[in-house]
C-alpha cells in the first residue's frame, strides 16, 4: 500500500497466511479486549525498502495515517493494537488522537504509549522508548496522585517526543507552578522527573 510516498505491507489477508493477535495489557475506549472476542488481526509494516528507518517520525506517521484511513474505510475494523505500548484502541479514539497529531496537535500519549505503576510507586511509561530510546519514569511522591501524574506524563511524553529524548538534566515547571527536574539516567534509559 502507498502513502504519502511511502510503501507498506498488510500482512494477514486471503489467500496470505494469517497474523497472530498480539497480546494487550493497556485498553483506550474499547469495552472489551479485541483478544477477548474471536476477532481477526492484520498486520500493517513499514515496506522492505523502509527497514533501515522503519522507526523514524516520517514513517510512522505515515504508517499510521493509513491505518486511520483504513480505520475510516473499513467500518469492521474495531480496534488498533499498538505493541510497542502493548495497547488496544478502539476506532473512534484512534482516529481521533491520531488526526488531531497528524494535523499539528499532540502527540497521542494515552495509546501509542501508556503508563504503569512500578513496584516502587513511580509511574512509567510503556513504548515511549520506541519513539526516543527513553521512559518517562516520574518519581513519588510526584506519582501519588496517579491522575495528576498521568496528565504531567502525556504532557512530557508530547514534548519528549518532539526534542527526541534528552541528555541533560532539565528544569521544567509542572502545570501547578510547582519546579521539576528531568534527568536522564545513568545508563540513559529513563528519563526521571521530580521536584527539583
Amino acid at each position: 500500500m502507498l502513502h504519502d510516498g511511502l510503501t507498506f505491507d498488510l500482512l494477514g489477508l486471503a489467500p496470505g497466511a494469517g497474523c497472530s493477535f498480539p497480546k494487550t495489557e493497556n485498553s483506550f475506549d474499547l469495552k472489551q479486549s479485541p483478544g477477548a472476542r474471536r476477532l481477526e488481526a492484520l498486520h500493517l509494516v513499514p515496506g522492505q525498502h523502509l527497514a533501515g528507518a522503519a522507526n523514524a517520525l516520517p514513517v510512522m506517521q505515515a504508517l499510521i495515517g493509513l491505518a486511520r484511513d483504513l480505520i475510516n474505510h473499513f467500518d469492521d475494523l474495531e480496534a488498533v493494537i499498538w505493541e510497542p505500548s502493548s495497547s488496544a484502541i478502539g476506532r473512534r479514539y484512534f482516529e481521533s488522537v491520531t488526526t488531531a497529531w497528524l494535523e499539528g496537535g499532540p502527540f497521542p500519549a494515552l495509546g501509542l504509549t501508556a503508563f504503569r505503576k512500578t513496584i516502587d510507586g513511580a509511574l512509567q511509561s510503556i513504548g515511549l522508548d520506541f519513539w526516543i530510546g527513553q521512559e518517562l519514569r516520574i518519581e513519588p511522591p510526584l506519582s501519588t496522585q496517579r491522575v495528576e501524574a498521568t496528565r504531567l506524563g502525556t504532557r512530557l511524553v508530547n514534548q519528549l517526543v518532539l526534542v527526541g529524548g534528552i541528555s541533560n538534566s532539565e528544569r521544567i515547571v509542572a502545570p501547578d507552578g510547582s519546579r521539576l527536574v528531568m534527568r536522564p539516567s545513568r545508563n540513559g534509559k529513563f528519563v526521571r522527573v521530580s521536584r527539583e
